[in-house]
Formats: C-alpha cells, structure tokens, sequence
C-alpha cells in the first residue's frame, strides 16, 4: 500500500467493520488499554496485543509447565504451552466461523495460561492453601500481562484481551463473544488431548469411555473435536454460544469421566503427592530470605509485601526450575574440596 492518508491499519479496521458479525468485538471499539498508546500504524491493537503476549518471558516458560502429568518420558506429552497452541487453533476455528475478531480471540488463547504454576493444578493448590487471600493462576495469568512483564511495567493490553484472561475459567464470563469462545475452546482442547496423553501413558484404554459417549462425540481426538466445534457454530445463535442438547450432554459426561479416571487416578498421580510440600518449602524459605528473590520481586516485597513477591516468584517457575531450586537448598549435595 503507498504512503497515503490511510495506515495499513486503518485498512484492516475498516475490512473488520465490512465483515465482522454484529457481535464482534471491532477494534476501532476497543475501550483501550490501561496507558495511552500511540496506534500502531501497521497493526490493529489486538494484534499487538497478540504480538507482545508472544514475545514475553512467561509465554516461553510455558513449554517447560506441566499440563497434566508430572514430568512424563516422551517426547509427545502436551505441556501448558503446546495446550495453548491448540486452545488457539480451536478458538480461532469458531471464531473465524462465526465471523468473529479471530486477532482478539488469538491474543485472549495465548495468553490464558500465563500466570499457570509448575506442576500444573497441583502447584495452584498448593500456592492457593499458602498465599493469604488464594491463588488462582486466572488471576495471576493477569496479573502477569499487567504487572510482572517488563521488569514491572507489565504488556499494557487492551481491556478485552484482559477481560478475556481474567474470564477464561470460571465466575463471571467474558464480556466479549471471543472470550467466551476461549473459554469453551479451553475446555475442548484440554478434555481431548487429555485423553490422549491418558492412553499414551496406559492409563486410559479407549474403550473405557462410556459408548454413550463415544458414540455421540465420536472415538477419536479428531472427530470428538470435530463434533464438538461443528455443533458448537452450527447451534450458536446471535451472542449465545451453544450446541446442539445431546452433544453438551455427552461433552459434560466426558468431562465427568475423566475427572474419575484420569485427573484423580492414583497412578496419573502419586507423583503431585510431592507438590505441596515442595511448594510449601520454597514458600517458607523465601518468605524469610526475600533478599534472594530476583530484583523485581524484591520491588514487589517492598511494595505489595513478601508472600506477594514470592508467590509471583514461584508460580513463574518452570518445573524444572523449582525441582532444581528446591535440590539446590534442602538436599545435600557433595563435598567439594577448595
């Protein structure tokens, strides 16, 4: 496009409100971000939304954060960051059906799970039993993007795109359709890769899901998935995402079935066991040593108080980072001459 009075920018707003559905979230509509900005001339604000999400620090800790098995042999097991990859692909798919902003629900996906711990669930547990007030890694996922990124000035996103994070998991839904997108595509794509990573590990056979089930949603990842999103585009009707009655039924039963067979499984899970009082150590021990915390946390220590900086400090751990940190300071290690 030749320098002339409308930006790159403006061009691809200006396409949006041409095509978009009623119910999208446009751009030009953004309620902004926290600090005033000067536009980008090339990229709508979603997209920058998206483009700083993906180049912050805690988006690439995320491919070393365990999704549901605890450092598991193999090289195919999902991580939270290889889940966030297909929470994106499922959101943008219904997003771009039903003609709603597939930038805002892409920078909404990726950067759902950043404030996630190591050890996945069982590491928000643990941090929610210590950290005065709880944890829940929704809110830190926000409080990562508004605070901690930058060496505490944080990414300084758009309100939906915010919106979107805080909502992606429980209470108060989204105020925009793309985030209530990434809501349901979170819940699809973990329920499915779940089962796969379950069967990969032996601790599922396929033919223990119900058939009732099976044969609604379908026997593998790709047609439950395909059933799901389908019914999902097909029934959704104005702002009201929905499927077809028979289809949720059998998607909550699913979701049912594994917490059963797969998210309480003993096998899965005897190695969470040792989560809490690693969590807890690391707690205590930094709590009364703030000193050691990198210099940002330190900032927070002073400002918003020590179980604050700590808490940020260990939920953006990586697994093996707290492993390794945790050795480091309560197992004894050898002897070294001088």
């Amino acid at each position: 496009m030749s320098s002339g009075d409308t930006s790159i920018r403006e061009a691809y707003e200006a396409m949006e409100q041409q095509y978009l559905s009623e119910y999208a979230c446009l751009s030009v509509h953004s309620k902004g971000r926290i600090r005033e900005e000067e536009p980008c001339p090339i990229r709508t604000d979603f997209q920058r939304d998206r483009d700083r999400i993906i180049h912050c620090k805690a988006f690439r800790r995320l491919k070393h954060k365990t999704q549901v098995f605890l450092s598991p042999e193999g090289d195919h097991y999902r991580t939270r960051l290889t889940h966030t990859f297909e929470v994106t692909q499922i959101a943008r798919t219904i997003a771009r059906a039903l003609r709603l902003n597939e930038d805002l629900t892409e920078a909404i996906s990726l950067g759902h799970d950043l404030g996630h711990t190591p050890f996945g669930h069982a590491g928000e547990r643990a941090l929610n039993e210590l950290m005065p007030g709880g944890f829940h890694h929704y809110e830190q996922s926000l409080r990562v993007v508004d605070v901690l990124e930058k060496n505490g000035q944080g990414l300084n996103l758009t309100y939906e795109t915010r919106n979107g994070i805080l909502c992606h998991t429980k209470g108060k839904e989204a105020d925009t359709m793309e985030g209530r997108i990434v809501r349901i595509a979170d819940r699809i794509a973990y329920m499915n890769h779940d089962i796969d990573d379950a069967i990969r590990a032996g601790v599922l056979n396929p033919s223990d899901i119900p058939q009732d089930i099976t044969a609604l949603l379908g026997t593998t990842t790709t047609s439950r998935i395909n059933t799901m999103v389908t019914s999902l585009i097909r029934y959704t009707e104005g702002n009201q995402l929905q499927m077809a009655s028979n289809i949720h039924q059998a998607f909550d039963a699913l979701h049912g079935f594994l917490f059963e067979k797969v998210y309480s499984n003993e096998y899965a899970k005897h190695e969470e066991k040792k989560v809490p009082f690693l969590i807890r150590q690391l707690f205590h021990y930094f709590t009364r040593h703030i000193e050691l915390l990198p210099e940002e946390n330190i900032v927070v220590a002073h400002t918003e108080g020590p179980e604050r900086a700590v808490c940020d400090y260990i939920s953006g751990m990586t697994d093996h980072y707290a492993v390794e940190t945790f050795t480091r300071l309560f197992v004894p290690g050898s002897w070294k001459s001088i």
